[in-house]
């Protein structure tokens, strides 16, 4: 998949990276590139933890398939 991805420098000069597409899905590094590798690792654990929160609102009675994308 592919995101689009919005980095700024802070006020301490950090590189503050974040994903317009996912609510609350930012990370920050030293360097654009060390930020852009967090933003990575961010965005997925955003995917599995909203993954996990539809898993458990399934009724209990239907076992979902694991499709890897």
């Amino acid at each position: 998949m592919m995101f689009h991805v919005v980095l700024k420098t802070d006020e301490n000069g950090w590189v503050v990276a974040e994903c317009p597409a996912l609510p609350g899905c930012v990370s920050q590094g030293k360097t654009e590139q060390e930020a852009l590798t967090n933003i990575k690792e961010a965005i997925t654990a955003w995917l599995w933890a909203e993954d996990q929160k539809a898993a458990d609102a399934l009724p209990e009675d239907e076992a979902p398939l694991v499709v890897a994308v």
